[in-house]
């Protein structure tokens, strides 16, 4: 027997190591695992090469555990190791001057294992003792090498028939929640899903009916599938495939709307499929559910600065060998190649996109409602996006017809510009409280646009900076007349005297709203139109919806919501109340418009309802 001391220049390597990673620490089964299948797919290679010329054998990783022994064991049928080996690659740890690397590293348990491949010796994160017991492919003695995470070890050689690698480790009390068959598998399935070789994890079972229940059978559990979708050529593949692939993923999941396949080799390696999933309403919308991995082995679904932030909102997995499997986030910021990525995964969502809308136009506008808010996200977050996606953004109308900009622009030109020779985009965000508003753009012969998604506010403000000489103003933000205000005006105005009085007389009559303010305001909007009208002016309104999303636009939140109320000086109900002061029918006037707008309610509603009936009698 061999006995020594791990090559590292310090006594603490093992307490540093099991106390900095310990936040992380499930990852040590990936990380054995991912060892167990390097050797499987090491000795594959040799085997093609001519190097190995023995029995292959059934080239799988086997996970166990034993509750009692307190022991967890992958198996591998691999290469194995030797003894000089073991002395390279296990005793002597890869690097110098390591109390730098301590001090350095220390508070980034990525870095630590990441670069200095210290995968295996995660295993001391849940361990007390770990034994390595190994037979190479080579003519060579099998050893067993033991340490109990301090720096001393032992090698010795003992009998082994099989060739490849067990890795034993005797868990530590505080870790023992790991000896639980469902925390393995759920681990297992995580971590190691898509691992190229098969991972056996327990046998599969099936049911005894003279026992009535379920028994274990001798055949192994595979738990991973070795070639993942994501792998296989598209022109291989039909939809049903992409489609089943979606809910093995998320079983819970609607269907998708469609996909893309990526799949570069230069200037970097990238693959996957990305889903735009089916959104039933806002509440549904889940960042994270985009796995990341590296040669078939998870890293994690924290994507962001790999994938552009408007595409988390996806699902779906990418792989990349030139992603690190332990990311740290100032890697992800300096890293050119996942720049690179960032960057072709925009273009390659961008062209699929406009694939769909150039050829299948009649499905992009069906799927558009469910697909507008991924587009409006990247429009406003990524100009490369923005440049892109023009060709195939939609307007959508009242009436559901669907517009790209250019056309919209050709379609309202002629109608909608106002006295500035700037273009004014009508639009609605809610179409049954604003009817009475869109009916009356409508029979002006103006265009209203159907604006209610949870991004369109800051959308719209883009859009504006945008789009040349062109303005956005929701329908009930002033009555049609002013909503688009030309040279030639409607109706005569009454005289200032006449007009002061009105405003009084119903001044006194409106109601005590909280955070409402009313400015009373006349005007001749002709006789067809109604006697009092309710707007909110485009600005503040717009304002204050900034405010609800963003923090620092406070104040603008707080700030009480500001109504006009707009009396039809050319409406006889209007011109009656000039000439004698009726307190109950301007009262009624007054609820009728509140009533129009959403806006009485309790108490005030019950007084308009009698105040009603009486009037009825």
């Amino acid at each position: 027997m061999k006995q020594g001391n791990i090559g590292v220049t310090t006594e603490n390597i093992f307490p540093v190591i099991k106390k900095f990673l310990y936040s992380d620490h499930e990852i040590f089964l990936r990380e054995i695992v991912s060892n167990a299948v390097d050797a499987t797919q090491k000795l594959k290679t040799l085997a093609g090469k001519g190097e190995f010329q023995g029995e292959m054998g059934e080239l799988k990783v086997s996970v166990s555990f034993d509750k009692e022994a307190k022991t967890i064991t992958v198996s591998d049928h691999g290469i194995g190791m030797t003894a000089d080996e073991i002395e390279k690659y296990i005793n002597q740890i890869a690097f110098s001057g390591a109390n730098d690397f301590l001090d350095k590293y220390k508070d980034d348990a990525t870095q630590i294992i990441g670069h200095f491949g210290l995968g295996f010796y995660s295993s001391f994160m849940v361990s007390d003792r770990v034994d390595i017991i190994t037979k190479s492919y080579k003519d060579e003695p099998a050893v067993k090498w033991s340490c109990d995470g301090s720096p001393a070890f032992t090698l010795e050689e003992v009998d082994k028939a099989d060739r490849g690698t067990d890795i034993v480790m005797h868990i530590s009390e505080d870790c023992e929640e790991f000896l639980d068959k469902w925390k393995l598998e759920g681990l297992l399935k995580k971590y190691c899903h898509f691992l190229a070789v098969p991972v056996a994890f327990g046998k599969k079972t099936k049911w005894d009916e003279e026992q009535k229940k379920s028994v274990e059978t001798d055949e192994d559990e595979i738990i991973n599938s070795v070639e993942p979708l994501w792998t296989k050529k598209p022109s291989d593949l039909k939809d049903e495939d992409y489609k089943n692939f979606y809910r093995h993923l998320y079983p819970m999941a609607d269907e998708p709307l469609f996909w893309i396949h990526l799949n570069v080799d230069y200037p970097f390696n990238l693959t996957g499929i990305l889903y735009f999933p089916k959104i039933k309403n806002q509440l549904d919308i889940q960042r994270n559910k985009i796995q990341l991995y590296c040669n078939q082995v998870y890293v994690t679904d924290q994507v962001e600065g790999i994938v552009p932030e408007f595409l988390t909102l996806l699902h779906g997995v990418i792989d990349s060998p030139d992603i690190p499997l332990n990311v740290s986030r100032s890697y992800l910021q300096s890293d050119s190649n996942v720049k690179k990525i960032s960057q072709y995964i925009t273009k390659k969502v961008a062209d699929r996109l406009n694939g769909i809308f150039k050829n299948e136009r009649k499905e992009f506008e069906e799927k558009w409602d469910d697909i507008s808010i991924f587009i409006h996200y990247g429009m406003l977050s990524d100009e490369q996006f923005y440049d892109k996606a023009k060709q195939f953004f939609l307007f959508k109308d009242t009436d559901g017809k669907y517009f790209t900009l250019d056309e919209y622009h050709t379609l309202v030109e002629s109608a909608q510009k106002n006295k500035d020779d700037q273009l004014v985009y009508l639009y609605a965000q809610d179409p049954e409280s604003q009817y009475t508003y869109i009916e009356a753009a409508k029979n002006k012969g103006y265009s209203v646009l159907l604006m209610q998604g949870q991004l369109d506010t800051p959308l719209i403000n883009m859009l504006e900076q945008k789009l040349e000489k062109t303005t956005f103003s929701r329908v009930d933000a002033d009555v049609v007349e002013r909503l688009i205000v030309k040279d030639n005006t409607t109706g005569n105005e009454l005289g200032k005297e006449d007009s002061e009085k009105l405003q009084n007389a119903f001044k006194e009559q409106l109601p005590e709203i909280d955070k409402t303010e009313f400015q009373v305001q006349t005007a001749a909007l002709g006789t067809e139109q109604l006697p009092v009208i309710i707007t909110q002016g485009e600005y503040m309104r717009r304002m204050k919806e900034m405010a609800r999303m963003n923090p620092g636009m406070a104040f603008y939140g707080e700030m009480p919501d500001s109504y006009n109320l707009v009396l039809n000086t050319d409406n006889e109900i209007v011109k009656a109340c000039l000439q004698e002061t009726d307190t109950d029918k301007i009262k009624q006037l007054i609820d009728i418009a509140l009533l129009q707008n959403g806006m009485l309610k309790g108490e005030a509603l019950t007084k308009f309802v009698k105040r009603s009936v009486s009037m009825i009698k």
